[in-house]
């Protein structure tokens, strides 16, 4: 009678099942169903056994529970322990195995993400049958056995779960005609389902945030008023960001020339307007340095067309200097002979155009990068 009364109350526990999964979230209300092996103990070493048979020790329950918490809840069950056979000093054959409905409490504690240790305690409302000498004699018991467990768990999903459990019954006894008094250990896998979906609690709306005044920029370079460290920059410049304009260095390079006859390091008439371009040049950009180099023709002596070409060089720097006031640390002058011919030979046209002077004026100007 008790046993029927306990497997009432699970199917009445489980009708919740269905109306909580149709409410479309996470609710307390979970069912599930386990397969393992189980072992009696003491097994053979009881007064009535004599020698072991084969046993079946498969072993398997279903299950519903309700979680009070996310740790804490009861279940209700029914479990099939499986049998044991062994033959008694009266040489007959035993065939005993225990089933019932169950009720306990279960705790659940999380050790890792997903992950959970469990542990159990409860009563099982047992028969315990056995059916001797082939099923031709059978005699059962019922009582109340407590047991506990514990188990390690791992979440699949957010509804499913699977577990590996121990557990241990006591006191598996049949009292009516004392002949068994058993214990009972378990390893088992149990898969369960919690039914819904859990639903994250609404965030609160965030306040408005102030409207700021919206940031000027006056000089329309890209950078506001309020980080603008160089107002009113051109319009075309490119900026920094600091609002100032970028400059570069640009390198600007002049060449002239200057011609002379043959043997001679008097410089010509018609030369002195290149040089007073170079003398123009070098005073609009003081920073700049000049390099005047003197060539002479092939035909001499190597040694005197370098002698000649130094002189050449020398007779414009000096020029420069005293006509036109440019400062003699701003010139360098050098003799290269015939070492650096524009034409190749000895002709009167090739002769007249490598007898010359070049000025090349070299400086770094700071221009504004442009957009």
């Amino acid at each position: 009678m008790m046993n029927a009364k306990l497997t009432s109350l699970l199917l009445v526990s489980a009708m919740p099942f269905v109306a909580a999964a149709a409410e479309q979230k996470l609710t307390p209300w979970y069912i599930g169903a386990g397969a393992g092996i189980n072992n009696y103990e003491p097994n053979c070493d009881q007064k009535t056994m004599k020698t072991c048979g084969k046993d079946d020790p498969f072993a398997w329950d279903v299950f519903g529970g309700y979680m009070f918490n996310d740790y804490f809840g009861v279940e209700l069950g029914y479990r099939n322990l499986g049998r044991a056979e062994w033959t008694d000093y009266s040489d007959v054959r035993n065939d005993a195995g225990v089933k019932g409905a169950t009720l306990g409490l279960v705790g659940f504690w999380p050790i890792a993400q997903d992950w959970a240790v469990s542990a159990e305690a409860g009563a099982m409302n047992y028969l315990i049958s056995n059916k001797q000498q082939y099923g031709t004699h059978y005699y059962s018991d019922s009582g109340v056995a407590p047991y506990f467990g514990v188990g390690v768990g791992y979440n699949i999903t957010e509804n499913l779960k699977l577990q590996a459990k121990y557990r241990r019954y006591e006191n598996l006894d049949e009292e009516k005609w004392n002949t068994l008094s058993m214990e009972s250990n378990y390893w088992g896998l149990e898969l369960s389902y919690r039914f819904g979906y859990s639903t994250p609690a609404p965030m609160p709306a965030p306040e408005p945030a102030p409207v700021a005044a919206a940031p000027v920029d006056s000089d329309h370079d890209g950078v506001t008023d309020d980080m603008d460290q160089c107002p009113n920059t051109p319009i075309e410049h490119k900026v920094d960001a600091k609002g100032c304009s970028i400059y570069v260095e640009k390198l600007e390079t002049l060449k002239i020339a200057a011609k002379f006859d043959n043997n001679s390091s008097v410089v010509k008439p018609d030369s002195m307007a290149d040089i007073e371009k170079v003398a123009s040049f070098m005073n609009k950009y003081p920073k700049a340095d000049l390099e005047i180099s003197g060539h002479a023709s092939l035909p001499g002596k190597a040694s005197y067309n370098l002698w000649l070409s130094q002189k050449r060089a020398d007779a414009v720097a000096k020029i420069l200097v005293d006509k036109y006031g440019i400062a003699a640390s701003r010139i360098t002058a050098k003799g290269y002979g015939e070492t650096q011919p524009l034409v190749q030979g000895t002709s009167p046209e090739a002769n007249e155009a490598n007898r010359r002077i070049e000025a090349h004026i070299s400086f770094k100007n700071k221009q504004a990068l442009l957009k």
